[in-house]
């Protein structure tokens, strides 16, 4: 490859990440029309990050056109200009703001002509559908038939009826700008198909009675599975339940009581609040389970036991109806629980499920195949669902001609006629089924506190459900079915649907990389078994899929071999697994290598700490680092970006991060020299002091820094082709991430020369004892240290000594929003600080702006605020969690203190000596 000089890009200089994490995290209440509604899938990216991501990747940094900035100053301004329209940008509210989008195209072709952006790993589809939103050409690709059949839904099918009008006879949308053509006839023929099924199976879901005899349209049926007592004296049915509880909202309390007659159970729903607590307000927990019948304690494995026999029944215990005023809890009758006693249907899926699986625990109660996470009835109604968009397809084809399409080729063939537009709308309905069976399964469960539905995947895993509810999927309420077509509408609505994007299915270490930058989220190690949960939903997808998308439903199953995720159930172990994720990563990152471009870097996203295993294999962020630069790549940037929605991985031991982190990644040049470690160090030293200090002056918050400030220390290490230690072997990247964290510290620490004695003697004290209490003793002799004494510590408001021990002030006993800088006789930049973040925290930032403006009259405001990264550093290395929230938090606010602390009047005291003069 020839090197040429490349232009810095602006994700490798910095970007307002303050305003994209908030931005994507106030996008997680944004529910509606945003296409993740489409459906589901895992560690979906928020849109404002890979949308500002990638405007970041392929727009100039001004220093990069000295001809057009020639100074600093020139250079700054245009910077800012850049941040705050990616400020905007990252703006869900924006996304029709035509000429916001025009001027972002401008500037990306501007810098780097006409891109194609590919993301291999393509999952979701955030990165692509952002770079179609971008105006660039966008690709998107995946082992993994589901994500391909969602980018095709995102990306291809809307672009490839971009403007064209709804072909219901009832057609509301007539002139269209994307496809809103087509998501009008999504929620019409989704009704269709609603209602046709609702034709054929709709008996199966009674109303039910209240006890005025009043009829009501039921929400949800309740169910405990049962299982028989161990005790051979009374071999009764007896209910496994997590919580008897319905509803504890106050005024609303619902309960269900158990009665028990002779040797049978029924159930009264009970509305008042004097319901079961601790221990009793469930019969099963992690620990195992107790009969109601004779308290007999049930072990888990006696439970699982029956289960892989066959031997686990279910009771319903009560029925959730719509009422005037919310929810009606009515106890169950013989009516309601015959409705559910139906055959099994014929054409189920009977495709199993894997033997183990990352999150998978339902195997162990004897679930063998997908259809067994159904009952009978909800197999009734999804089968039905799945049979009757066939017809329904048939029926916009005979639409679509009548409004003069051309019949054409099929959707698969790329036509765009008739005959490929019914089949589009097919694959929307399909994935309105496909939704709702995250709603109409046995794994659901009820929310006391929301006194709704829990979906299957609420959670990332598969995990056995004692108390599970079954939806009427013909209701208005949650779970129903004409609200997935809804959801699916909406998503549509607001997808860009210009220009044209394609995804295909491909193995990311084969496919082609030529003439492509690459923005990409590849899987996080061990964390998620995409393969293994996506067929929970495929089983039900290619049914209705294989004539429509042939190309994309070829295996029963999805693929498994070669899918990138270190699964030891795959693999042979944790080791087997670590080290095939470590070799196809790095074959999959060398082979882009081979023939990617220098003008652009290419952005990978990942979600892991740094962490050793207890074999001493390199986890997640080590095997990405390694790998990368194993594989060629230099890294240019690394930034924390607040991008997971909760509940993103397995919580437990998956070591998940609250911040994901992006790195920016070049080519290495193929004559990139090796360097000694003594050479590395001076480098990493030079150039870590003056990034540290643009990072901080760039409105990160603390919490973020020490992860961005890997990025221009891996730079460092990344550059070159090797880096010698002592003993001739090569430095590896542990150690090198190693060193950088210790320089930050050391770099931090430079400051301290440069403090006033006061705030000199705090930092130290504050590092050998945090709040806590020492000997007065230690305290004047570092007091003398550093040039003040205990006594002026303590006049200064900051310390506390008597009765022979000393201590630092808290920041909560610092918080009087009453305070005066300028009426004191000495300020230090700690009691500055520290009195600013209790403040902070007591009162709020209305009682810190006046603090912060006198206060600026006395001392540099930049000093306060690098004090305060300074000392949410501290704090972390000490795990005082209160502390490094309060630092965090004064830091993060800075810009808007400052802001408002601009706009108060300052009023000096008088001086000693002056007067009134008429």
């Amino acid at each position: 490859m020839t090197d040429v000089p490349r232009k810095k890009k602006l994700i490798e200089t910095g970007i307002p990440l303050k305003k994209i994490n908030e931005e994507s995290a106030r996008e997680k209440s944004l529910r509606h029309g945003l296409p993740s509604t489409l459906h589901l899938y895992w560690a979906r990216r928020p849109l404002a990050t890979t949308r500002s991501i990638l405007f970041a990747q392929l727009v100039d940094d001004p220093a990069s056109h000295p001809e057009k900035f020639p100074t600093v100053e020139e250079q700054d301004k245009e910077r800012s200009r850049l941040h705050r329209l990616m400020e905007r940008l990252a703006r869900w509210e924006n996304i029709n703001d035509a000429e916001l989008y025009r001027e972002a195209n401008r500037l990306i072709e501007e810098s780097s002509g006409k891109v194609a952006v590919l993301d291999p790993f393509a999952g979701g589809g955030s990165i692509p559908l952002e770079a179609q939103r971008l105006g660039l050409e966008s690709h998107a690709s995946d082992l993994n038939p589901l994500p391909v059949i969602l980018n095709k839904a995102l990306i291809d099918f809307p672009a490839r009826f971009c403007g064209q009008a709804s072909v219901n006879p009832e057609a509301k949308i007539s002139s269209v700008d994307r496809a809103e053509g087509m998501a009008d006839d999504i929620r019409y023929y989704g009704k269709m198909l609603r209602d046709k099924a609702f034709a054929k199976v709709g008996h199966l879901y009674p109303k039910v009675k209240d006890e005025n005899g009043e009829e009501h349209t039921v929400i949800a049926w309740i169910w405990a599975r049962t299982v028989t007592n161990p005790n051979p004296a009374n071999p009764v049915q007896v209910p496994l339940v997590r919580s008897w509880w319905l509803s504890k909202k106050k005024g609303h309390e619902a309960w269900i009581k158990p009665i028990i007659e002779d040797d049978t159970i029924r159930y009264e729903v009970q509305h008042n609040a004097d319901g079961p607590k601790g221990d009793a307000e469930g019969t099963v927990s992690a620990k195992g389970a107790i009969s109601i019948i004779d308290e007999t304690p049930i072990d888990l494995k006696y439970i699982r036991n029956e289960g892989k026999h066959g031997r686990l029944g279910s009771a319903l215990i009560a029925v959730v109806a719509e009422g005037d005023r919310g929810r009606l809890y009515i106890s169950p009758d013989s009516q309601q629980s015959d409705a559910a006693d139906v055959p099994k249907p014929d054409d189920i899926p009977f495709e199993l499920l894997p033997d183990k699986a990352l999150g998978f625990r339902v195997q162990a109660y004897g679930f063998k195949m997908w259809s067994d996470l159904f009952t009978n009835r909800q197999l009734a109604v999804l089968t039905t669902l799945v049979d009757t968009v066939s017809d329904v397809r048939e029926q916009v084809l005979e639409d679509a001609l009548a409004k003069g399409l051309p019949q054409g080729e099929s959707l698969d063939a790329g036509g765009t006629g008739a005959q490929a537009y019914a089949d589009a709308v097919s694959v929307y309905l399909a994935l309105a089924v496909s939704r709702q069976t995250d709603y109409g399964s046995s794994i659901c469960g009820w929310n006391i506190n929301r006194e709704g539905l829990r979906n299957v995947f609420a959670r990332q895993a598969l995990s056995m459900t004692w108390d599970y509810i079954e939806v009427n999927p013909f209701s208005t309420k949650s779970g129903n079915f004409l609200s997935q077509t809804i959801w699916v509408a909406e998503s549509v609505e607001n997808v860009p649907s210009r220009p044209q994007g394609e995804a295909h299915q491909a193995d990311a270490a084969t496919r082609n990389y030529e003439n492509v930058v690459v923005s990409t989220d590849p899987p996080y190690y061990d964390n998620i078994g995409y393969s293994d949960l996506s067929d929970y939903f495929y089983v039900w997808l290619r049914r209705m899929l294989r004539k429509v998308l042939p190309s994309t439903s070829l295996t029963a199953l999805t693929p498994k071999t070669q899918e990138l995720v270190a699964n030891p159930y795959r693999h042979g172990g944790k080791d087997g697994a670590a080290e095939f994720f470590v070799d196809g990563f790095n074959r999959v990152f060398a082979h882009i290598r081979e023939t990617t471009s220098t003008d652009v870097p290419m952005t990978v996203y990942y979600a892991y700490k740094q962490q050793d295993t207890d074999s001493g294999t390199s986890t997640g962020w080590y095997a990405l680092l390694d790998g990368l630069i194993k594989a060629g790549w230099e890294i240019t940037a690394t930034l924390p970006v607040r991008s997971e929605r909760p509940g993103r991985t397995r919580q437990n031991g998956s070591n998940a991060l609250a911040s994901s982190i992006v790195l920016a990644c070049r080519p290495r040049p193929t004559d990139a020299p090796s360097v000694t470690m003594r050479i590395f160090n001076s480098v990493l030293r030079s150039e870590l002091t003056e990034e540290l200090r643009t990072l901080m002056a760039s409105g990160i918050d603390p919490v973020d820094l020490s992860q961005a400030a890997i990025g221009p220390g891996i730079s460092v290490y990344s550059r070159y082709s090797r880096i010698r230690e002592a003993d001739g072997s090569d430095m590896p990247v542990q150690k090198a991430l190693e060193i950088i964290n210790r320089t930050v510290d050391e770099v931090m620490g430079d400051a301290d020369s440069d403090y006033d004695p006061d705030t000199r003697f705090a930092v130290k004290w504050y590092q050998s004892y945090g709040w806590n209490q020492e000997n007065t003793g230690m305290a004047d002799q570092l007091a003398r240290a550093c040039g003040t004494s205990p006594d002026a510590l303590v006049r200064g408001g900051m310390f506390e000594a008597a009765g022979g021990k000393s201590r630092l002030l808290t920041p909560a006993e610092m918080s009087d929003e009453h305070w005066h800088p300028l009426q004191d006789d000495h300020v230090s930049l700690w009691e500055a600080c520290i009195r600013m973040a209790g403040i902070l925290d007591a009162h709020g930032v209305d009682a810190v702006a006046p603090v912060m403006a006198e206060a600026g009259e006395l001392l540099p405001l930049d000093d306060i605020r690098a004090l305060g990264f300074r000392m949410y550093h501290e704090a972390e290395k000490r795990k005082d969690t209160e502390g490094a929230i309060r630092f965090n938090n004064l830091v993060s606010m800075w810009d808007d203190l400052s802001l408002m602390a601009s706009k108060e009047t300052v009023t000096r005291p008088a001086l000693q000596g002056e007067l009134d003069v008429d």
